[in-house]
């Protein structure tokens, strides 16, 4: 089945359940691999170079930063998203903007990051975002997102038990439909490494910008 795209809950949803959907986020980044598949990622990036300064692409409210600042102390972290209402719960530096209205110079960030991000946009979005990213990046483009598959797609409904909000049941479902295979992410970015992250169904997308063309 072709990926789909609908729009979802979290968009026009209260403040309190999207408070919610981000807590059950959180749950499910760090209890079924989605922090643990963006490190493997990126760690020889910042082996490399420890104190790069990391933009987070698609942030919300930057729980993904917190997480990695905690384990790479000497990095620096900056969050991106359009959506105010979801940076102003986090910390640090934050810039509210529009992928499609980029705001970052040219090579002016060592590392471009996004965690499940991309899967919100048509092939043809994800193809634009990207560029802006490498000719924004020094070091590295890194994403990490959901992989389309059955078994993902049934993830959630069947582990109501673990007390999910019905919004992210709702949006968990849409957002695997909307994902990618290893197959098409690799025709969206010829130049990166495409790999899968088993058994966590994720999919990573790394592309290394210090090394020539």
């Amino acid at each position: 089945m072709a990926r789909t795209l609908q729009p979802e809950l979290m968009d026009s949803a209260s403040a309190a359940d999207v408070a919610m959907n981000l807590r059950d986020l959180s749950r499910i980044n760090r209890w079924f691999g989605g922090n643990r598949a963006l490190a493997k990622v990126l760690d020889p990036y910042l082996r490399r170079q420890p104190d790069a300064l990391v933009l987070d692409v698609g942030a919300a409210d930057g729980e993904t930063l917190r997480w990695l600042a905690a384990r790479y102390p000497r990095a620096r972290f900056v969050a991106m998203d359009r959506a105010e209402r979801l940076l102003r719960k986090g910390r640090g530096a934050r810039v509210a903007a529009d992928v499609f209205v980029w705001p970052v110079r040219p090579r002016s960030v060592d590392i471009v990051l996004s965690s499940l991000f991309l899967h919100h946009f048509t092939d043809d979005e994800v193809r634009r975002i990207l560029a802006n990213c490498e000719e924004s990046a020094r070091l590295a483009v890194v994403a990490v997102d959901l992989h389309r598959h059955p078994v993902s797609r049934g993830f959630l409904p069947a582990t109501r038990f673990l007390g999910w909000h019905p919004l992210t049941v709702h949006d968990g479902v849409i957002s695997v439909d909307a994902a990618f295979t290893p197959a098409e992410l690799s025709i969206l970015a010829p130049r990166a490494r495409v790999r899968s992250h088993w058994p966590w169904f994720r999919l990573s997308l790394e592309i290394d910008v210090s090394r020539p063309r």
